[in-house]
């Protein structure tokens, strides 16, 4: 018998819901004010959080998976989604604006060294952000790994993934002319880019929906219908970062500059049929990476709610409790 049996029991693993002790604005320039949250225990071990996308916003869920006796949890909305202004922009808006926020909030909270959670994107800027400032990061805690990597863009959006899922790959594929189709990213970019509000929510629908119907191993193919704002900032944003490659100096940065790592334990946390970010990428870290721990969840997908991704993350935060201890 399945150990997780059904994709509503993953709640069961985590801690009870808790709210903020402290929230504010931060100003970073730019024009840009992202929103900071901070929960649990505020002389404990600082966590900060890292959410996906780019553009997804972070969640009352995700204060969950920290015992909130031990953990001080720092979340954030990161540029131009969720609760920071402005909404949906991509105006000095780049993976290294990013990373120099988080260097902001790390200041500003006086934290000297923090555990960095991730999963998707969110496991994509925890690396970059650790090859960045290494001397920052005490543990390094990643989800379904999303390298950044042209390969892994062609997977998504290129057809790949539509193999195994072709009937959401045809409601993606199919509002785009065939001529455009060799490139859906720049073909939905016009699209999200067209300065018609109503057109950009149209197509960013659609582009959200292709990825949220991937995302659980129990998915109908469905994916459901993200609520129209929401949808525009997280497909113009993704599309933003993917459109130019995530800002990175070269395909492979990151996996080019593991070394950097070496010293900080870590720990992957992988669905075995993640369709959106296959699992040979966090295969490739970990063996590029000495002191990262890979875990591969069977039966187990790419969201964070999948019963053995949630239950296995919580598992992991316990354990680097105790080693505080």
């Amino acid at each position: 018998m399945d150990k997780y049996p059904s994709q509503k029991r993953a709640v069961q693993y985590l801690y009870p819901a808790i709210d903020p002790f402290d929230t504010r604005m931060i100003e970073v320039g730019d024009g840009h004010t992202i929103y900071v949250e901070q929960c649990g225990n505020p002389q404990g071990i600082p966590v900060i959080v890292l959410h996906g996308g780019p553009g997804g916003g972070c969640s009352p869920a995700m204060r969950r998976y920290f015992d909130p006796k031990v953990y001080r949890t720092v979340l954030f909305d990161q540029r131009g989604c969720g609760r920071s202004r402005p909404h949906a922009s991509v105006e000095a808006n780049t993976t290294w604006h990013l990373v120099s926020d988080i260097e902001r909030i790390r200041t500003d909270l006086d934290i000297d060294k923090a555990v960095v959670f991730g999963g998707s994107w969110g496991a994509t800027l925890s690396l970059i952000y650790a090859i960045s400032h290494p001397e920052a990061v005490s543990h390094l805690v990643l989800r379904g790994v999303f390298m950044m990597t042209q390969a892994e863009l062609d997977w998504f959006y290129g057809g790949g993934a539509g193999q195994f899922w072709p009937e959401p790959w045809a409601r993606f594929s199919d509002l785009i002319p065939k001529d455009e189709r060799g490139d859906m990213i720049a073909a939905y970019h016009q699209r999200l880019f067209s300065g018609d509000h109503q057109t950009e929510t149209r197509y960013a629908r659609a582009w959200s929906g292709w990825e949220n119907a991937l995302a659980s191993v129990y998915s109908s193919g469905q994916g459901g219908e993200a609520p129209g704002e929401y949808a525009r900032a997280f497909a113009r944003l993704e599309n933003h970062y993917f459109t130019n490659r995530g800002f990175l100096e070269h395909d492979g940065w990151i996996l080019d500059n593991a070394q950097v790592l070496k010293g900080i334990p870590g720990v992957i946390v992988q669905g075995r049929y993640d369709m959106i970010c296959p699992p040979v990428r966090a295969w490739e870290l970990a063996r590029a990476w000495p002191d990262c721990d890979l875990r591969m969840i069977r039966n187990a997908g790419h969201a964070l709610s999948e019963p053995g991704i949630s239950a296995e993350l919580v598992r992991v935060m316990d354990g680097i409790a105790e080693s505080f201890a």
